[in-house]
């Protein structure tokens, strides 16, 4: 028979991290943290200067299946796998294809306009173009010299005569 020593100190490190972790996941994720959790739909998310692409891999579903909407800030997907009627007498060997409904929603960082989203769908891959609205889209100012432009004189002979 052997003797376990106890370690208090160390009992409760482990239950503050185990804590940590859990008011971490619960109430600090940030509007960025895009990573989808378990069984949901996978997205890619890119930012270029005048819009935002969405991509989602979706085969083998019909695209009027689909629901896509915006609201406010947030773009949300969803749709529904359909299961295929069992056949009697067939006997699978592997099932791995998932079935049943799922939702993915994004929030983006800053207004979108609404009404000129576009969205295709091509070899099962979801593309959502998202244009910014005009005020924040970066806007290009262009610099005036006060000075009056140097003219600059030079002949033809002189300007040979270098040559």
């Amino acid at each position: 028979m052997s003797l376990i020593r106890r370690d208090p100190f160390r009992e409760m490190m482990s239950l503050r991290s185990m804590m940590d972790r859990l008011f971490d996941d619960a109430f600090f994720r940030t509007r960025w943290d895009w990573e989808p959790e378990s069984g949901q739909l996978s997205l890619d998310v890119s930012e270029s200067e005048g819009e935002y692409t969405v991509k989602a891999s979706i085969p083998g579903i019909n695209p009027n299946d689909l629901d896509i909407t915006f609201t406010g800030k947030t773009l949300t997907i969803k749709g529904e796998y359909k299961e295929e009627e069992t056949k009697e007498g067939v006997q699978y060997h592997v099932r791995e294809r998932r079935y049943g409904s799922f939702s993915r929603s994004v929030t983006l960082p800053t207004t979108v306009e609404s009404d000129n989203i576009e969205a295709r769908y091509e070899a099962g891959v979801l593309t959502l173009r998202l244009p910014k609205t005009e005020e924040v889209k970066p806007k290009r100012i262009s610099v005036r010299s006060i000075e009056a432009p140097q003219m600059i004189e030079g002949r033809a002979k002189d300007i040979a005569s270098k040559n």
